[in-house]
């Protein structure tokens, strides 16, 4: 039965979490207002690719619920629940659950809820048009920052899982 709830564990992380991490390390590339020097490899950004992104990113949250509670059947399977280095995966999951729930999602949609079409062109209105731009790319960076945190989140737990420190179970 361990071998089970790990295999579907695992699976679970790679089915769940690895879309998660790609869509939203993606999200801020393609919500940011395009100058025309920004992307020198001529790639179009729509506000219909971030939405992408982000119902992505929704989405396989829901999924993303049976790795912690496949997690944590493993680990009571396996006698481990009490090991300090499952302990800190179980708050380093907790804190990157936290960061998408509260930090990534939101910030995506009100990235998403800006007016399209931000980008300084000139003309008339060309200074609103200017702060908007430049305020989508501030909130799109310090949404950047967030998701790499929550990257480097999944990363620790990953390795903490395969090198278990402490662990009398094996590795």
């Amino acid at each position: 039965m361990t071998k089970l709830l790990l295999s579907v564990h695992v699976l679970a992380s790679i089915v769940a979490i690895g879309p998660i991490t790609v869509a939203a390390s993606m999200f801020p590339r393609f919500v940011k207002p395009q100058t025309g020097d920004d992307d020198p490899s001529g790639e179009e950004r729509t506000p219909a690719t971030a939405a992408l992104l982000h119902r992505i990113c929704r989405g396989y949250t829901v999924v993303g619920v049976a790795v912690p509670v496949f997690g944590l059947a493993t680990g009571a399977q396996m006698g481990v629940l009490g090991d300090a280095w499952l302990i800190v995966s179980i708050v380093l999951t907790a804190i990157a659950a936290a960061l998408l729930l509260m930090a990534i999602l939101p910030g995506q949609e009100r990235l998403l809820a800006q007016p399209a079409g931000a980008a300084a062109d000139g003309g008339a209105g060309a200074d609103v048009d200017t702060a908007t731009a430049e305020a989508t790319r501030s909130a799109a960076a310090r949404l950047a920052m967030v998701t790499g945190i929550f990257n480097l989140l999944w990363a620790v737990v990953v390795v903490l899982m395969i090198v278990r420190p402490g662990s009398t179970t094996g590795a």
